[in-house]
């Protein structure tokens, strides 16, 4: 180290000699040496430390300074690197073997555990399916449970729904082995079902009582809770009973309010401004609960619009029915004050078929049932056509008291006049009535055995006293105003078919008392009555005392003024006739019998058995001239 020292210090003495013109600091040197001496020396040990670890590394092998070991310093170096790499490839190896002996070993482990890993997932993923498939979400419990009073929403219906699958799921697992777990879920949702449908009901039935005012909104929640609630007929028939009771009595408040109060505002008036008018009275009141009625059951199929099982029509009308009962005893009560108060027959007849026509109306919506209402309208129609029958009744017992005698035309009484009318008006108001056709039908038969059968015996009984051909005009004259009366209306044939029986018999009287009358003036009654008589052992007709030739010609005389001057041989009484066409056929079919008169008569004489000398001189018209005459 001396050496070196020695060796290290005499060039800078030997370089500062020769640096010129030196004074107290030498100039840097371009020397390569003396630049790396200056930063040899200039170097701070103790600050690098990577120096310091090298200079102490070598201190452990380089003990010995001399030439020798200076210069074998980079070889020992070098040498002593590559022992240090050899050894630490050696060490390596054997860590290499080492940690490939303990990789296989992990990989395997790794390779278990990620077996074990992909059956745990799927495990996690069978599970959680199984729970998503057969258990409820904390949200979905929270929602079905809820609190007593709180509101019901669609979500509800979605978990309720859930809840009700579930349970039709889970059938399933009683078909394996894992019927217990299948049992605990079963048994959990039933539970959990029963909760929900009471907590329903509850709500449901609170909601209905809401439903108390004239304008009733069904809500959709509603609707949904009914097709909920379907599954639980109890709860079901609890909540429609609910809802009944509720509208039932917004229907009574309603319809005291219309009588009494009117609409908004005034308009429309209250009903029972109009109770002087009988038939708008009823009328109105029967038009507000039809409305009503019809109000009613649409508000109810909106609320069960979605339910599925079968009797939802009957329930709708059951329901309908309850709501409508309240309002039958204010109803029966004012109607009866009207039909007790006898307004009259015509308006009696009018009220009873604007009551059939309201019953058949309203039956169409509450259906067939034994509906209170339907009940209660059917009872005032039978007291009203009770009482409507009873007044005719006492029409036609009044018009027996006191028969009055036909007057002096032969036309019809003034009773008869007055109960044509009755009838006429009745008949009218039948016509017009918007009661069913079968029903009207029954209806007009009775009224007209009603009225038609005393009006025939009073036309009767009033011409008993009269002679053969005044009766005869005096019946043709009322049946025929009878007929024309009826003509106008419908369901009246069968008995214009009996009247028109009647007047052709009481035609054939008149027509017989005509040809006799027109006979008996032209002096051929007695002739024609002895030829008819006349048997051939009682001789030749010309031997007769009544037959001779001076008899028939002083009759020809008669005869031919009859045949100059028709008209003034007809009876008085057929001036009385208020049918020209009953007229004419009357003095038609009596001529044709006074020409068969003749026609008889002009045989027997023209007869040679009857011995009648120059008979053309006797009967000087022949039957074809006397017809052409008096045709």
């Amino acid at each position: 180290m001396a050496e070196s020292r020695g060796e290290v210090e005499a060039p800078p003495s030997g370089s500062a000699q020769g640096l010129p013109g030196s004074t107290g600091t030498a100039p840097p040197s371009s020397n390569p040496l003396s630049r790396k001496l200056h930063k040899v020396l200039e170097t701070r040990l103790d600050n690098d430390k990577e120096m310091l670890e090298a200079l102490k590394a070598l201190s452990t092998f380089f003990v010995e300074n001399s030439l020798r070991t200076r210069r074998n310093l980079r070889g020992d170096i070098e040498r002593r690197s590559l022992a240090i790499n050899e050894e630490f490839v050696c060490i390596f190896k054997q860590v290499k073997e080492a940690a490939k002996e303990q990789t296989q070993d992990l990989m395997v482990k790794t390779t278990k555990l990620q077996a074990e890993n992909q059956r745990l997932e799927m495990k996690a993923q069978v599970a959680g399916a199984f729970i998503g498939k057969f258990q409820l979400t904390p949200d979905e419990m929270n929602l079905l449970r809820g609190t007593r009073d709180g509101p019901i929403t669609e979500d509800f219906f979605e978990a309720l729904g859930r809840v009700k699958q579930i349970h039709n799921d889970v059938k399933i697992l009683l078909r394996t082995n894992q019927q217990r777990t299948g049992l605990e879920i079963m048994e959990q949702m039933a539970l959990l079902q029963e909760t929900s449908y009471e907590r329903l009901y509850r709500w449901a039935q609170s909601e209905c009582r809401t439903l108390t005012q004239e304008s009733c909104d069904i809500s959709p929640v509603l609707t949904q809770a009914m097709e909920a609630l379907q599954d639980r007929p109890v709860l079901y028939k609890y909540t429609l009973d609910e809802f009944g009771t509720a509208r039932r009595s917004a229907v009574v408040r309603g319809f005291i309010d219309a009588l009494t109060r009117g609409g908004p505002g005034g308009t429309p008036r209250p009903i029972e401004m109009h109770s002087h008018d009988p038939l708008r009275y009823v009328g109105d009141m029967l038009a507000w609960l039809h409305q009503a009625t019809a109000s009613e059951k649409e508000h109810l199929e909106a609320m069960l619009k979605l339910v599925t099982t079968q009797g939802v029509e009957e329930n709708v009308q059951e329901v309908v029915g309850h709501i409508t009962e309240g309002v039958c005893r204010p109803l029966k009560v004012r109607i009866e004050q009207v039909i007790v108060a006898e307004p009259g027959a015509v308006l009696l007849y009018k009220i009873s078929n604007l009551l059939k026509f309201y019953h058949h109306t309203i039956s169409g919506i509450l259906g067939n049932s034994a509906a209170m209402l339907l009940t209660t309208i059917e009872e005032m129609h039978l007291l009203s056509k009770k009482i409507f029958f009873n007044s005719l009744s006492l029409h036609a017992s009044k018009l027996m008291e006191k028969v009055e005698l036909p007057p002096p035309d032969l036309g019809p009484s003034s009773a008869l006049n007055q109960t044509l009318t009755l009838l006429r008006e009745v008949l009218a108001s039948h016509d017009s009535s918007v009661v069913p056709l079968d029903a009207r039908q029954a209806d007009f038969v009775q009224v007209l055995s009603c009225v038609l059968d005393p009006l025939l015996q009073l036309c009767t009984v009033s011409a008993s006293n009269l002679g053969t051909a005044d009766m005869a005009t005096f019946m043709v004259n009322s049946l025929y105003m009878m007929k024309t009366t009826l003509a106008l209306f419908e369901f009246t044939d069968k008995r214009l078919e009996m009247l028109q029986f009647q007047i052709e018999a009481h035609l054939d009287t008149l027509i017989n008392e005509q040809a006799s009358c027109v006979l008996t003036r032209a002096g051929l009654s007695c002739i024609y009555k002895s030829v008819q008589q006349h048997k051939p052992e009682q001789g030749p007709l010309a031997n007769l005392p009544s037959l001779d030739s001076v008899s028939l010609k002083a009759a020809m005389v008669q005869f031919d003024r009859y045949l100059s001057a028709p008209d003034n041989l007809l009876m008085p009484q057929l001036n009385f006739l208020l049918s020209p066409t009953v007229k004419e056929q009357i003095i038609k079919q009596s001529t044709e019998l006074v020409f068969r008169a003749y026609s008889d008569i002009y045989a027997a004489v023209m007869n040679p058995a009857n011995e009648y000398k120059d008979p053309e001189t006797i009967l000087h018209r022949s039957p074809h001239q006397v017809q052409s005459l008096l045709s």
